[in-house]
């Protein structure tokens, strides 16, 4: 016999219009991604909205609408990746920390927008990088290490920290044997480089990129390119280092000079080296746990920033290895 859910109707109430603007989002997208988020009903009725659906699931619908209007007196924007936020963290039993997140701007970006950390597990990250020489970002798509990365060194750039920025990834898909692409160097590896871009013009714009590039402030290349450098007050972004051998990791890691800073991200989950080749990342993971100024922040799928569906499709694959990982064991065991 199974236990039938509560179901209940809780009411918010609007304090002026504005604010209910901003909580609601145009065409109220941001009630709608609360509505898939917490598998609640949420209709706007006059300057009230109310939240039907099971009663736990309705309270944190209105603990998170409550989280955001503090945002929302304080002047802060709130968008999609706030309410996904929010919304984990309710989850986690973690909400009455959710306002100390937005108490500190990493940078602003090219539209003036402040760059904050969006969960806990990012705030541990932009940590990790402050405190260390060398950090590692291990985790899902979607958790910003990316991102967060490239606007630590943005930051670092404009504090006088470092003299440049270096991002290097390995460009796998072509075996990093580049000469058989058309086109000059630039146009062989923007294709693998483009995240890069998007992050760089999301923050500064693309005609400073362009100027930092000319300038040799900025470097975004493959990580072949990186042989037999030592690369001093610099900060160093190495992305997709799941895709690095164990030579590659060691060659990248080695190229650590004075004054300079690195962040390694990658998801171990995505290798896309050929079958037998460890992944330099995964062995970095074990050589290099106990190492001092070294530090190793791992993403959840929960710390996924995206769309909600994201999170739960990669928490959907994950259980899905899970499985297929058991089966091979169980497979294994009657085997023997």
């Amino acid at each position: 016999m199974g236990f039938l859910t509560t179901q209940t109707e809780k009411l918010f109430t609007f304090e002026n219009i504005e604010q209910q603007t901003k909580l609601t989002g145009p065409k109220d997208q941001l009630l709608v991604l609360m509505e898939e988020g917490l598998s609640v009903k949420m209709l706007v009725r006059g300057n009230q909205v109310a939240v039907q659906g099971d009663s736990k699931q309705a309270s944190l619908a209105l603990s998170v609408l409550e989280a955001l209007t503090q945002l929302i007196k304080k002047q802060i924007t709130i968008g999609p990746a706030d309410v996904i936020s929010a919304m984990t963290m309710a989850k986690r039993g973690t909400l009455d920390y959710f306002a100390d997140l937005y108490s500190e701007s990493i940078i602003r970006d090219n539209k003036g927008r402040s760059i904050r950390v969006k969960n806990y597990g990012q705030r541990q990250y932009v940590s990790a990088i402050r405190k260390n020489d060398l950090t590692f970002g291990i985790g899902p798509a979607g958790t910003g290490k990316t991102f967060l990365a490239v606007a630590m060194a943005i930051s670092a750039l404009k504090k006088g920290d470092v003299e440049r920025i270096v991002i290097t990834r390995p460009a796998v898909e072509a075996g990093e044997s580049l000469g058989f692409l058309p086109g000059d160097l630039k146009e062989k590896v923007d294709p693998y480089m483009r995240p890069i871009y998007d992050a760089m013009n999301t923050l500064v714009g693309a005609d400073h990129v362009a100027r930092l590039i000319e300038r040799g402030v900025l470097e975004i290349a493959p990580l072949a390119y990186m042989r037999g450098r030592t690369l001093d007050d610099a900060f160093i972004i190495v992305d997709e280092a799941q895709n690095t051998t164990n030579a590659q990791m060691k060659m990248i890691l080695t190229r650590l000079g004075f004054g300079s800073k690195m962040v390694v991200n990658g998801d171990p989950s995505q290798i896309d080296l050929p079958h037998g080749v460890r992944s330099g990342l995964v062995a970095a993971r074990r050589i290099l746990q106990d190492v001092n100024r070294i530090a190793f922040i791992n993403f959840e799928a929960g710390d996924v920033v995206r769309h909600p569906v994201v999170g739960q499709i990669v928490s959907a694959y994950d259980a899905a290895d899970s499985r297929l990982a058991a089966l091979k064991q169980a497979q294994k065991e009657a085997s023997n």
